[in-house]
């Protein structure tokens, strides 16, 4: 190995974020090398659930087809009382803005196996399993990781170190993160600690449960989770009542216990069963200078609502698009420091909620679970409320108050529509990057030079979207654009390479104003004498 090479990126931890990551930006042609503790890939399930707009990401990776496989669409989420009374629904199972289901329930060890894959497929990223990180140094230019080779069961071999040096870290080593520690980075406790049993297991052929799809059995005798595992597994997860011990719930005659009601070693095979704490932190910031952090190294919660991973899966999306202007010349890494002003609050916001919803099912105490089902079933109880979107960060922003003007800041729509006579889904037709998304007259024209500089400088494709597929337009076939549209009552949107919106117009001579805070918010070179110069990718962006 070369311990002169300077990566783009270095990676630490392969779990689905790091795959992700690694696979957005070696598709964008840097040069990635991944650095695992483990020599092998988690055989064992951990994740189940991955939401609409996970599932978009991964469709822009083309692992559609493989997913396909190792998932399957959302039921309604059922909460239900000790006598099966319905307490909540929430329809995982709906039509989402992202064209399909909201959720999807899947196979983790399924998942990792095809990110690895895919990410191994990739000439420029290169990974490394059985390597620990020691130390992690850095100045201006770059980051230094000391490394030690590790043996199968994880432990050191002191005989075999390396030195790996990159213009960027990222800390994806989850919960106990050593780069995050390396950093001296706190976590904030937000207070909520329960220890479940969680317990997979795969049916026998030709065995049909009697059991809610996607259920929480809200029962103080012993509050409970039923939920697929992907194709062809289910999961169960047992909170620890009080009056029990961690060792209580170890053994597996305690497991075949707990599953008594439902299934039995005739019926099912335990493929695994451990105790876990579930817990709420969040880092205090997400970056310190080249090093920053993504996945459980940055956030945890409670998986009530399904979003550990997602969220991780966020974070490596919103870093991918940010790394490539940067790399790029387009922006300068200043774009970085609104990564933690983006992403932090909307964590808050989902582990908030995701507490919450804990408190509802974690309720051992009789009493109190008889009035926590007759304020649900009385109606007394508020939804939850919508997912959250941006709040902070790069988003054009209401002045003075600071707060996302009007749709900024919220997730992007997705739809069917007809491009050069044949059907398809938007993302497949115009890909990533920053999209200038209208209804009606061409955005363009009026521009002034300079706007029109912007604009050609980050590569901004002109999508017009009409009803009945006039000339220089897409027909918009799903009807859903022009629904947001009419119902935000905008005629222009600038979608951000993730999705999200960046602002919108309600007239497009409002258009400059917007596109002068695009500059200050990307911290795009001031200097308008030429396009920076770009790095050259060595393949075609995702």
């Amino acid at each position: 190995m070369n311990e002169n090479k300077i990566h783009d990126v270095a990676i630490v931890g392969y779990g689905p974020v790091g795959q992700t990551l690694a696979i957005l930006l070696g598709r964008m042609g840097y040069d990635v090398a991944v650095y695992e503790r483990w020599q092998s890939l988690y055989p064992l399930p951990r994740a189940v659930f991955h939401d609409h707009e996970i599932r978009r990401v991964f469709r822009m990776m083309g692992l559609e087809d493989e997913l396909q496989k190792i998932s399957q669409p959302s039921a309604c989420y059922q909460w239900f009382n000790a006598d099966w009374k319905v307490l909540v629904e929430i329809d995982w199972s709906a039509e989402s803005i992202s064209d399909g289901p909201f959720g999807y329930l899947f196979n983790q060890p399924g998942l990792e196996a095809i990110l690895d894959r895919t990410a191994k497929s990739i000439g420029n990223v290169e990974v490394h399993q059985g390597w620990e990180v020691l130390t992690l140094d850095q100045d201006s230019h770059g980051c230094e990781l000391r490394m030690q080779r590790t043996q199968r069961d994880g432990q050191a071999q002191p005989s075999e170190e390396r030195q790996v040096k990159a213009r960027y870290v990222i800390g994806a080593d989850g919960a106990n993160s050593l780069i995050r520690r390396q950093c001296g980075i706190e976590w904030q406790d937000l207070g909520f600690q329960e220890d479940w049993l969680v317990v997979d297991l795969q049916p026998k052929p030709g065995v049909q449960l009697d059991v809610p799809d996607i259920g929480q059995w809200c029962n103080p005798a012993r509050p409970t989770t039923m939920v697929p595992g992907g194709p062809g597994y289910r999961r169960w997860e047992f909170m620890r009542l009080p009056h029990e011990t961690l060792d209580d719930l170890q053994s597996e005659d305690k497991v075949w216990a707990l599953l008594a009601p439902w299934v039995s070693p005739d019926t099912a095979t335990l493929v695994r069963h451990a105790v876990y704490q579930f817990r709420s932190r969040i880092a205090q910031t997400w970056r310190h200078g080249r090093v920053l952090l993504a996945g459980d190294a940055a956030h945890l919660m409670p998986p009530f609502m399904g979003q550990g991973m997602c969220s991780g899966i966020r974070d490596a999306w919103n870093l991918s698009w940010r790394l490539d202007l940067i790399f790029k010349g387009l922006c300068t890494d200043s774009l970085l420091d609104s990564y933690t002003l983006e992403r932090k609050p909307q964590i808050r916001a989902v582990i908030d909620a995701s507490v919450e919803m804990g408190k509802v099912v974690c309720v051992a105490d009789p009493q109190k679970a008889t009035e926590r089902d007759a304020a649900f079933l009385a109606g007394e109880v508020p939804p939850l409320p919508p997912f959250p979107g941006l709040s902070g960060g790069a988003v054009f922003k209401e002045l003075p108050s600071g707060s996302p003007a009007g749709s900024a800041g919220c997730l992007g729509v997705h739809g069917e529509i007809e491009h050069d006579g044949s059907n398809q889904r938007y993302d497949d037709v115009f890909g990533r990057g920053f999209h200038l998304l209208s209804i009606g007259s061409d955005p363009l024209t009026g521009l002034s030079p300079s706007h029109k500089a912007l604009l050609e400088h980050l590569q901004v494709k002109n999508v017009r979207l009409s009803r009945d597929g006039a000339p220089g337009t897409c027909r918009d076939l799903s009807g859903k654009y022009h629904r947001f549209f009419d119902e935000a009552g905008l005629q222009a949107v600038l979608v951000r390479p993730d999705f999200y919106l960046y602002g919108g117009v309600s007239d497009l001579g409002e258009l400059p104003q917007l596109l002068d805070a695009l500059g200050r918010d990307l911290c795009i070179p001031q200097a308008r004498g030429g396009v920076p110069q770009q790095k050259q990718p060595l393949a075609a962006q995702v």
